[in-house]
């Protein structure tokens, strides 16, 4: 009894680990960004998941591809340009698996086929532009290429995404000439700087002068104005006092007679008496009014 037990056992166990392995090479989990390609009997039956996937063992074999968007680098291919220039360039290129069975059956390794195509591509690109555009136009060479690796994987099921160039490497002596470009480039831009700072500060200290010229005939007119009408004002004040002077001397000659005139002439001939002269000349008017003083004096 106990050698049929132990027997028993060993054959529970051998079961067991049948079922074990049976069920871990049956069942798969695939995630939500891969797919499982399924060869029944090297016949393909299709892209499975995401999920459980019941595989039969011995008799299916699955293969994985990732559908996330990748990057891979292409190490330095030394090109040479239209200009017969040798330039080295790297690059990166991004691709992303559109048909997970076609990127199985279609090629054995898309990658390492892809990077051969893009050494190729880069080369012929490179080959029709002269050396200048190269350095300039990256934009220009990165679509160039993006569209021929993209023409060559799309019967793979793979979308060449974009295409970056890295860095370009010219030949030492084109890369001193650029050097000494840039330096020449630098003191130019210098010099048009200083120089337009001189043109300006010129500009703005003539401008100064100009509002401070503006200002001062502004001055000076304001000035002349306000002197012009100052005077203006004392004429007219002056005249008037010269009027209402006139007017007063009026008003009192109306009430002044004949005997207050001749006084006044008498203090006049005295004043001139006073002085140094040996000559007098007396108005014909003084005579008379000196007789009807004397006449109206007599009388009384």
């Amino acid at each position: 009894m106990e050698v049929l037990g132990g027997s028993l056992i060993c054959i529970i166990g051998a079961l067991a680990l049948i079922v074990f392995v049976f069920l871990a090479n049956a069942i798969r989990i695939v995630p939500e960004y891969q797919r499982l390609v399924v060869f029944r009997l090297g016949r393909c039956i299709g892209a499975k998941g995401p999920g459980i996937i019941i595989l039969i063992p011995v008799i299916d074999r699955g293969v994985k591809v990732d559908l996330r968007e990748q990057v891979r680098e292409v190490p330095q291919q030394t090109s040479i340009t239209k200009d017969n220039a040798p330039i080295s360039i790297d690059f990166l290129w991004y691709f992303k698996v559109m048909e997970p069975t076609q990127s199985v059956l279609q090629v054995t390794n898309f990658e390492a086929a892809a990077a051969g195509i893009a050494a190729t591509t880069l080369r012929a690109v490179i080959g029709g532009i002269p050396l200048d555009d190269v350095l300039s136009q990256r934009e220009h060479i990165n679509n160039m290429l993006r569209t021929r690796l993209d023409e060559v994987t799309e019967r793979w099921g793979v979308k060449v995404t974009n295409v970056e160039i890295r860095e370009i490497v010219p030949p030492r002596d084109v890369q001193e000439a650029m050097n000494r470009q840039m330096s020449a480039e630098r003191i130019r831009r210098a010099v048009v700087t200083e120089s337009t700072g001189t043109r300006e500060a010129a500009i703005n200290v003539a401008e100064g002068e100009k509002q401070a010229a503006i200002l001062r005939a502004e001055g000076q007119k304001q000035a002349a104005i306000l002197a012009a009408e100052g005077e203006r004002q004392a004429q007219a004040l002056r005249a008037e006092g010269f009027a209402v002077a006139l007017e007063a001397i009026f008003n009192a000659a109306k009430n002044v007679d004949q005997k207050t005139m001749t006084l006044q002439y008498f203090e006049t001939l005295k004043s001139i008496g006073a002085s140094a002269s040996t000559k007098y000349i007396f108005p014909m008017e003084f005579t008379s009014m000196l007789d009807n003083f004397l006449g109206k004096g007599g009388k009384g």
